[in-house]
């Protein structure tokens, strides 16, 4: 794998490039600056295009195929969200050696937020569980099926891969009884719902502490409203974590699927990344260990509920 690349068919793209592209196909923009903007993100790389635009170039073709489902479904779903979501401005075609669809965006104004920074943690849960609500209150006819809105079980296969990767990495006997535990508990049994299904730390922007946009709309679908959930371990320390729960009003087995979505994808983030990205890594520990430790107290109160 090439130097700098997270992906082994990751697409070549640097700043000349957007200005190449930008030239041929929309030359109207590409006498503005052009700056990457930094990111650990693993499906785009972004260029900010002057004050008030972003370059968003999907590093593989997985991610370049929620383009067309950006532009059908972000004009509906912006006046019925309460914080702002990315607005495409033009799309581009594949040229000068970059293969993928590629488009313009409006800049949004924020930062990531890190769960170490957070100015107050249960006003940013409550934030959330507002966003999450509302998507869930869409009422949209034939919404696509969310990326992650199917059943936890779909996840099994590859998640014991990863658990068979990771025996040396993370505490692989603790993270299967876990995981068993998520499996067990019962599926949706309502209604699709809309849900982002990627609410991961790098689609969220804040400002001055509150929620100000949620960004990359290209997992979005009607599903089972579990995958929202691992926002709550991704980027919330427990003390806020139980209030984002009590605000987003869902059951135990809804709970528990959520938590079994956050271990899914932290082990397969580990498992994946671990020569590439050290940042995500490091944070996909820290979830995997935020999962067990909430783990432990549900197992306890099972076992003691048992007939002896």
């Amino acid at each position: 794998m090439a130097a700098g690349k997270i992906h082994a068919h990751e697409a070549d793209r640097d700043i000349g490039l957007v200005r190449r592209l930008l030239a041929a196909q929309f030359p109207q923009w590409a006498a503005q600056p052009i700056e990457r903007v930094p990111s650990t993100g693993t499906d785009h790389a972004l260029y900010r295009l002057g004050d008030d635009q972003v370059v968003r170039l999907p590093l593989a073709w997985g991610a370049a195929k929620g383009l067309d489902k950006e532009l059908t479904w972000l004009p509906r779903l912006a006046p019925l969200l309460p914080v702002a979501i990315p607005v495409v401005l033009g799309t581009g075609l594949p040229a000068e050696g970059y293969r993928l669809p590629w488009a313009v965006y409006r800049w949004l104004d924020g930062e990531n937020p890190r769960i170490d920074h957070i100015a107050d943690p249960d006003v940013l849960a409550t934030d959330l569980a507002v966003f999450i609500a509302a998507l869930q209150r869409v009422d949209l006819a034939d919404g696509p099926a969310a990326y992650r809105g199917g059943p936890l079980a779909t996840q099994d296969a590859g998640t014991r891969a990863a658990l068979a990767d990771l025996g040396e990495v993370v505490d692989t006997e603790a993270a299967t009884a876990a995981w068993d535990a998520a499996l067990r508990a019962p599926g949706w049994s309502g209604p699709p719902v809309w849900v982002h299904a990627d609410l991961m730390p790098g689609n969220v922007l804040v400002r001055q502490g509150r929620l100000t946009a949620v960004l990359d709309f290209s997992t979005v679908g009607v599903g089972d409203p579990a995958c929202d959930l691992i926002v709550g371990w991704f980027l919330l320390p427990a003390p806020a974590r139980e209030a984002f729960r009590a605000a987003v009003h869902v059951d135990d087995a809804t709970w528990a699927r959520g938590r079994g979505w956050a271990l899914s994808l932290a082990l397969g983030q580990v498992a994946y990344f671990r020569d590439t990205n050290p940042v995500i890594v490091a944070d996909a520990r820290r979830v995997i260990r935020a999962v067990l430790t909430d783990h432990l107290p549900h197992l306890q109160r099972s076992n003691s509920n048992q007939t002896p």
